[in-house]
């Protein structure tokens, strides 16, 4: 079955809280798509739409991107509207806003934190797999300590010590999804280049070395090694990372960052051409078991 042809029934409903639980901006996210999966089963313009809760056909658009909190008021005269008369599925929306507007644990560190960026953890901690290469650094989830210090000083080197103590500590209860229960799956391919660059010194680089060694081994994480000598580890210079989700009404996510912004595109043409550009890097960096013994080596050099 489809999933604009799914019902919205009370049990999809529950499933749908559990899954997001972790996760205020994907509640919102899956809330807005089912308010337009279930807008446009009942034929209804946006604007129409827009029109019955005082606003605009852009007030719509807002809320079924995810992109504003919905309020409670706004969703039940929509769902109303749209033919919903069952008082466990209203209730279950009602819960649905609720959370939705909750803040997320990231979010105390709002003086160190843009808008972009606490998207992207909101939307890793209701991931079910999250696909990531890095070409310059190993990737945050994966970072110590001292080696996010040194990143976070030549990022901000103007920065105060209370700032780069907060963004480390951001970064580092970031890495709690990885061993939490039902954690997500994290498929890491990481460029040769940012393992030979040594940022933070030699001792912390060995740390460094020795925590991903450590990751690579437990059952969620996969590591894999984009060597130098591989020309198709070319096939992309930047960033990119691919979120997948557990929640049928929560498309495929790619993130792609610059430098103070960020792109999240979910179009079906634009997410499988970046998924085709990281398969190829799959196929051409060191395999798990290849990467865990390059990284074993440098450490006993």
């Amino acid at each position: 079955m489809s999933a604009s042809a799914r019902p919205v029934d009370k049990e999809s409903l529950e499933y749908y809280l559990t899954v997001s639980s972790h996760s205020p901006t994907a509640m919102r996210l899956v809330l807005g798509n089912l308010l337009r999966r279930m807008r446009k089963q009942a034929g209804i313009e946006a604007e129409a739409a827009g029109k019955h809760i005082g606003g605009s056909e852009a007030k719509i658009s807002r809320l079924e991107r995810g992109h504003v909190a919905c309020k409670e008021p706004d969703v039940m005269d929509l769902l109303v509207l749209y033919g919903v008369r069952d008082e466990q599925v209203l209730a279950g929306f009602a819960q649905m806003v609720h959370l939705s507007k909750q803040s997320g644990w990231w979010q105390r560190y709002d003086g160190v934190l843009p808008d972009w960026f606490g998207k992207l953890i909101g939307l890793q901690e209701a991931a079910s797999v999250i696909r990531t290469y890095e070409v310059q650094l190993v990737p945050g989830l994966l970072q110590t300590a001292d080696y996010a210090r040194a990143v976070t000083r030549l990022g901000y080197p103007l920065a105060a010590q209370d700032e780069i103590d907060d963004r480390v500590d951001l970064r580092m209860n970031r890495r709690a999804l990885l061993t939490r229960s039902e954690a997500p799956h994290l498929w890491a391919i990481i460029d040769e280049a940012a393992l030979r660059r040594p940022v933070g010194g030699e001792q912390v680089m060995r740390a460094q070395m020795r925590h991903l060694v450590d990751m690579a081994r437990l059952p969620s994480v996969r590591v894999q090694i984009a060597p130098l000598s591989e020309p198709r580890c070319a096939a992309a210079g930047f960033p990119i990372t691919h979120l997948r989700f557990d929640l049928p009404d929560l498309p495929d996510i790619i993130y792609l960052e610059q430098l103070g912004n960020a792109d999240y595109l979910d179009r079906p043409d634009q997410v499988e051409h970046y998924r085709s550009v990281l398969d190829t890097l799959c196929l051409a960096s060191l395999s798990p078991k290849e990467s865990l013994h390059l990284l074993e080596g440098a450490l006993r050099h």
